[in-house]
């Protein structure tokens, strides 16, 4: 996997759609933190969609977007609901099992919200479909995914206004990643 390319075309991406990206980011954010992240799965998956579409089609990512996917709404929040538990017990139990718990549920589940929103998968076939993706071929190349995502996240998320650019650039990485790995159309370049 060609790893400077995707990380080049993740930074012409989002900065070619810098201000709908971080606005997108900011109402994402703020419908998450007032619905005490009750939203919050589903919000992402039309981020997530939406950042497809914008690789794919080079179609310009809108606000109501990341309402877009609402009919994912209640298993999207069930399992968030079974993962939340899981990694509270992992926490209650020591710190190191519920940080292995988390670092699972990333792993296994990282192309799990594109599955759902791309190919319209349920739950339980996005999850084993994204596992298997996972998994597949080089398993070294997910662990780099992995780390690339969880690191980008963590610089940016230091401060809040970080957190607006590493956001979108996390996930227009990942989208291009699971374009890819699924055998999609390839991504516009600008």
């Amino acid at each position: 996997m060609d790893f400077k390319w995707h990380i080049e075309t993740a930074w012409k991406q989002t900065f070619s759609n810098i201000i709908p990206l971080i606005l997108m980011t900011l109402v994402m954010v703020l419908v998450t933190g007032l619905t005490f992240g009750i939203l919050g799965p589903v919000t992402m998956a039309g981020y997530i969609h939406s950042i497809l579409l914008m690789l794919r089609d080079g179609r310009e990512p809108k606000i109501q977007d990341i309402f877009s996917q609402m009919n994912l709404f209640f298993p999207l929040l069930g399992f968030a609901v079974v993962v939340l538990i899981a990694i509270v017990a992992g926490f209650l139990m020591l710190l190191l099992p519920g940080f292995l718990m988390a670092l699972g549920v990333t792993f296994c589940c990282l192309y799990m919200p594109p599955l759902m929103t791309d190919r319209n998968l349920g739950i339980v076939d996005a999850l084993k479909e994204s596992y298997r993706m996972a998994v597949k071929e080089q398993i070294l190349d997910h662990v780099i995914v992995v780390a690339l995502y969880l690191g980008i996240l963590a610089l940016g998320g230091t401060i809040f206004v970080g957190f607006l650019f590493a956001c979108p650039l996390a996930n227009v990485f990942l989208v291009s990643i699971y374009n890819e790995k699924s055998g999609g159309t390839p991504v516009i370049h600008l």
